[in-house]
């Protein structure tokens, strides 16, 4: 694959100067991903926001695009040729797969080995810094596992591309800006992997994200306890003081503007919420229910702790309503909107290595 020259970024980027280049990647090609990206970006007013490069399987899209009555605005190139976008879509086709469509709305392995194959060719461009940002549509757990690879989605897959060390799920909606201390982790197992490092994790990468990507000087975060009324001195759990009261102090050591823990039952109210440019949960649930309560088809994963920015939509492969033009392209759309914008806010910024990308790690 040739994204341009090798030794430096065909389209360097400033607040001024060029649209982002986007990579976005077409996910399961069994699933809907194919028709939330063709459904965004016959959007103009997305399309006007940057340049973009779909990973995927162009007969794919244009099936996506006929069910939905789009006329098809992109033009295509086989997978290895030279790209130069001024403007527009343009499709990498990677025709080699044929996995696609609906017809086999399934986890199959050839789905797995396809939404891998695209991911894996968006991580190298983006980290040579011939994307500004890359963009994923939904693949399936179960297609990577029978196309016999080891991570169980995207995170942990562009963890072990870009060489990070720490990385952490967060997600943007509804006013909210909120990472995990633990995302798939069953809530059972959790006091098993419950340490001071994990709650620090998220409150030093979010601190980075919030200062280098969404450009807040001086974030303030709050941080959600685990227990019932914050465990209340230990009656219901003592979590609270062992371990999260000390991952706060250690932030706080490290200069970051951090509170807690607070109850989470009160956190998420509009009164408390207000005070906070971000917030870090516990488990998965906990930061995910009052996201999607407020924008359920609208917010966004990103993926905190990596060099490159990487946005995702909140949803699955909907095997189920793949091919019926029924797919809300809402969070696609949104997923595009904000990696337009932290590539935009990023580029000035100069970022620590993978291995050291929190902000004082």
């Amino acid at each position: 694959m040739t994204f341009g020259s090798p030794s430096r970024p065909e389209y360097p980027l400033s607040m001024d100067c060029a649209k982002p280049l986007v990579g976005i990647t077409m996910g399961d090609p069994a699933g809907i991903g194919a028709e939330v990206i063709v459904k965004a970006l016959s959007d103009p007013d997305i399309r006007a926001m940057g340049r973009f490069v779909i990973l995927g399987v162009e007969d794919t899209l244009a099936a996506a695009a006929d069910e939905s009555s789009i006329r098809p605005f992109w033009f295509s190139v086989q997978r290895d040729a030279p790209l130069k976008i001024d403007s527009g879509v343009v499709v990498m086709d990677f025709d080699e797969y044929t996995a696609g469509h609906w017809i086999v709305a399934r986890p199959t392995a050839e789905g797995g080995r396809a939404s891998i194959a695209f991911l894996d060719h968006a991580i190298e461009a983006a980290l040579a810094g011939k994307l500004d940002a890359i963009v994923t549509a939904p693949i399936h757990k179960e297609s990577w596992s029978l196309a016999g690879r080891k991570e169980p989605g995207h995170t942990e897959r562009l963890a072990d591309g870009c060489s990070a060390k720490r990385v952490t799920m967060a997600f943007v909606g509804g006013g909210l800006v909120v990472a995990l201390a633990s995302a798939h982790t069953a809530l059972f197992d959790v006091r098993n992997k419950f340490t001071i490092g994990l709650v620090f994790q998220p409150i030093d990468l979010l601190a980075a994200a919030l200062e280098n990507w969404f450009g807040i000087a001086e974030p303030r975060i709050a941080v959600a306890a685990l227990n019932p009324h914050a465990g209340e001195n230990g009656r219901f759990g003592d979590e609270e003081k062992r371990i999260i009261e000390p991952a706060i102090q250690m932030a706080r050591n490290h200069g970051i503007a951090v509170e807690g823990p607070f109850p989470a039952d009160t956190l998420f109210t509009p009164k408390r919420r207000s005070r906070f440019d971000g917030i870090v949960a516990m488990y998965h649930d906990q930061g995910l229910i009052p996201i999607k309560m407020l924008a359920f088809d609208t917010a966004v994963n990103v993926t905190l702790g990596l060099p490159i920015i990487r946005t995702s939509v909140d949803h699955g492969t909907a095997f189920d309503i793949a091919g019926t033009g029924a797919a809300d392209p809402g969070s696609m759309k949104e997923a595009i909107r904000l990696a337009c914008r932290l590539s935009r806010i990023s580029s000035a910024t100069e970022w620590p290595a993978p291995q050291a990308i929190g902000k004082n790690s």
